[in-house]
């Protein structure tokens, strides 16, 4: 009877790993819409200045852009599709030099079977700032 029970689990084993499961085909991101700097407003300031508003001009912007400002991503508020702001802390322009300005689009979610499809996050190319 031992013998019997042990078979039966085993043809059920192989019964449950023969049904034909697996996992299912996602379709993986696209490519998102790459957002393109065309100026920057002001263009610089000098250090030790207040606080300020920075307008980026450019095309592309989705709208969740968000401008980043050295490396790091600030509030941003969508005027149009073509002109983002964002208000620049006295601390982040508190000495001289040049600091990068991008415009980064979010990655946007899968909406496929099992969420697969989307788009990838994209960053414009780099816009310098001049903090004198």
């Amino acid at each position: 009877m031992k013998i019997a029970k042990t078979l039966f689990v085993a043809a059920l084993l192989v019964a449950g790993m023969a049904c034909g499961y697996s996992s299912k085909a996602t379709t993986p991101p696209v490519a998102g819409t790459m957002p393109t700097i065309a100026t920057l407003s002001p263009a610089s300031s000098a250090h030790g200045d207040p606080a300020f508003v920075l307008t980026v001009s450019g095309t592309n912007f989705s709208g969740k852009a968000v401008i980043n400002f050295a490396g790091a991503a600030q509030t941003t508020n969508q005027v149009s599709g073509t002109q983002l702001t964002a208000t620049i802390a006295a601390a982040d322009i508190a000495t001289a030099g040049t600091v990068a300005v991008t415009v980064t689009n979010p990655a946007t979610p899968g909406t496929g079977a099992y969420g697969s499809g989307g788009t990838l996050e994209e960053t414009s190319s780099p816009m310098t700032f001049t903090i004198n």
